[in-house]
């Protein structure tokens, strides 16, 4: 009989701030504020699948709560689980769980690689880095009854995407997602203070297109006209490879939207392969309105440099009919009472189709939780519940809690209500008409 290991993502994310329940947010990803924002499938644990020896039978499940009934009902002989530094505490319960009953448990994800000690109190083994390197080992091990508590990398960040496998997608079902993830790049060449994703895995790699397209080709074997979310932090921060992916996913039949930073408004060859490469939207990170907001976000002050450009970049973008989400962080050092009527104000004579709008948040291992930490300015020493993107988890420093959160509210209720979202929509809309005619 064939041994079975689990694989579980602790999916989903619940807002503390539950005055955000009064307003309806449509974002990629999101449903009603205080409810459970979207889950994806968690393609770190599709990968691993992928590299798990034959002989075992793997089961893939989202689990967004503790549920001890539905746990109870499952028999496996390895448990492996990944989760978002928001959802860590929910993954130790279920983690406890399987450990009481004697089954050994791997986590792994960002979380472990910045906390391992702590992580390590939950799991019978801790994989530190990138799992492509670290789980074919932790399984040798596994089988043999000699889990190690603790698993790094020999050469950290150094895994070649060009052998990365064919995630397990056979492993979903498909009916229970709205869209699918697929990876082409790792990491980012910029260096945002709030930032740990696209510096703790390594330095800025991407994946062969070839791969990224056959990829894509299995996902489109069992859902024919996809709709694709790229796991990236920043796609098309190499322009050249950018413009052979979009080129090699035209034809394709394939709606998909991704991450990248405003720089991919100064291509106009590559802004004109994305409609017809399927991209329906690029998600930037804009950050602020403000220039003293941008001073000192990056470490090389690119993103300052970029931002008399922003309403340049929406429309040339949005002119060849993909809408931008611009995305814009509060709670910076220079940001006062008056930065969330100076961002509703942009939003709304920039045009831009979509806006998310996030809290500054000090996720353990990045430059931002140190400094914060330093100046005793954490809310509480252990917060992982609050990093949600929208919840107070440090005092700012030029306005109150109370100012932040109201105005954070203020803020979500004048950009999502029904007539600013249509409004934005019938813009958007009309330019896109007038981009096809032109063409």
């Amino acid at each position: 009989m064939k041994k079975t290991i689990a694989l579980i993502a602790v999916s989903g994310v619940r807002v503390r701030n539950t005055l955000l329940d009064a307003h309806a947010v449509t974002l990629p990803g999101f449903v009603h504020r205080g409810k459970e924002i979207a889950s994806l499938p968690s393609l770190g644990l599709l990968t691993i699948a992928a590299l798990t020896p034959p002989q075992y039978e793997i089961r893939y499940f989202d689990m967004p709560a503790y549920d001890p009934a539905a746990l109870g009902r499952e028999k496996f002989d390895l448990v492996a689980i990944s989760a978002l530094t928001a959802k860590i505490d929910v993954a130790y319960r279920i983690a406890d769980h399987f450990r009481e009953q004697r089954i050994p448990v791997v986590i792994g994800g960002l979380h472990a690689k910045v906390l391992p000690r702590e992580v390590a109190e939950h799991a019978d083994a801790v994989a530190v880095g990138e799992g492509e390197d670290l789980w074919p080992a932790i399984v040798a091990d596994w089988e043999r009854g000699a889990l190690q508590k603790i698993y790094t990398e020999d050469r950290p960040g150094t895994f070649d995407l060009a052998r990365a496998p064919l995630p397990r997608y056979d492993l979903l079902d498909l009916p229970s997602y709205n869209r699918i993830t697929v990876q082409t790049s790792r990491g980012c060449p910029h260096d945002c203070e709030f930032c740990a994703a696209s510096k703790l895995f390594g330095k800025y790699r991407r994946k062969p297109v070839d791969l990224v397209l056959r990829d894509i080709d299995a996902i489109r074997a069992r859902w024919p006209r996809p709709m694709v979310e790229f796991a990236d932090d920043n796609t098309f921060a190499d322009p050249v490879w950018g413009k052979a992916l979009l080129r090699g996913l035209a034809g394709r039949h394939v709606r998909w939207f991704t991450e990248t930073d405003v720089s991919v408004a100064r291509d106009p060859a590559l802004l004109d392969l994305l409609a017809p490469a399927g991209c329906r939207q690029l998600l930037i990170g804009l950050e602020s309105p403000r220039r003293a907001s941008l001073d000192g976000i990056d470490a090389a002050n690119w993103k300052l440099r970029q931002r008399d450009g922003y309403r340049r970049a929406i429309d040339a973008v949005q002119s060849r009919g993909v809408s931008v989400n611009g995305t814009f962080i509060v709670g910076g050092d220079a940001d006062t009472p008056d930065i969330f009527a100076d961002i509703e104000r942009f939003v709304r004579d920039s045009g831009l189709a979509e806006v998310q709008i996030t809290a500054l948040t000090p996720f353990p291992g990045t430059r931002l939780h140190a400094r914060l930490e330093a100046e005793g300015r954490l809310i509480t020493r252990r917060f992982w519940d609050r990093c949600t993107l929208f919840d107070a988890t440090f005092t700012p420093k030029r306005m109150t809690l109370e100012q932040f959160e109201e105005g954070m509210n203020w803020l979500f209720g004048k950009l999502y209500s029904d007539h600013a979202v249509h409004e934005r929509k019938r813009r958007f809309l009309a330019m896109a008409r007038r981009a096809r005619h032109a063409g």
